[in-house]
C-alpha cells in the first residue's frame, strides 16, 4: 500500500469535555435539588418534577451533542485516487474514491453565510466538513486545493493525453 501524499482526519469540536459535562450537570441538579426543596416549602409540589424533566432533556440534549462529536471523516490524496472515509455517530462507515487528476475543490457558498466545501469529478459532488467551523472550511479548501495542485505538478502523476 502506498503512503498517502496527504491525510486529514476531520472531526467536530466539542468545547464541553466529559468532566466539564460532570460538573455542569452537578451544579444543574444542585440548583434543581435547591429550588425543588423551595417549592415544596410553599406547596408547589408539582413544579419539582419539570425541575427533573428539565434537568433529563439538559443531559439527553448533551448526550446527543455527544454523540454527533463521534463523526469523523478522512480524507487522504494518493498517487492514483483522492479517498474519503465517513464514519458517521453510529460507527457506520462509507467510503468513497475519486479521480485527483480530474477533482475540483470548491468553496461554494449556499446563500445563509456558511460555505460549504464540496468536491467535484466526473459529475459527481461531494460535501466534505460540513461540520466545520466557516474558518475552517476555508482553510481545508485551501489546504486540498494545495495538495492537489501539487500531485498534479508531480512528475509521477503527470499524463499526457
Amino acid at each position: 500500500m502506498d503512503a498517502p501524499l496527504l491525510d486529514l482526519t476531520l472531526r467536530p469540536h466539542r468545547s464541553l469535555g466529559p468532566r466539564g459535562f460532570a460538573v455542569l450537570m452537578g451544579l444543574l441538579c444542585a440548583v434543581s435539588f435547591v429550588a425543588g426543596i423551595v417549592f415544596l416549602a410553599v406547596g408547589a409540589w408539582p413544579v419539582v418534577g419539570f425541575l427533573g424533566v428539565d434537568v433529563l432533556l439538559v443531559w439527553i440534549a448533551f448526550r446527543v451533542s455527544y454523540a454527533r462529536g463521534r463523526i469523523r471523516e478522512r480524507l487522504t490524496l494518493h498517487a492514483d485516487r483522492f479517498e474519503i472515509v465517513r464514519t458517521d455517530h453510529w460507527g457506520r462507515v462509507r467510503r468513497h474514491s475519486l479521480e485527483p487528476y480530474w477533482l475540483k475543490v470548491e468553496l461554494a457558498d449556499r446563500g445563509a453565510g456558511a460555505p460549504l466545501v464540496r468536491l467535484r469529478s466526473h459529475g459527481r459532488t461531494t460535501v466534505v466538513g460540513s461540520f466545520l467551523p466557516v474558518g475552517e472550511r476555508a482553510e481545508l479548501a485551501r489546504v486540498l486545493d494545495e495538495a492537489l495542485r501539487r500531485w498534479r505538478q508531480s512528475p509521477s502523476t503527470s499524463r499526457i493525453e
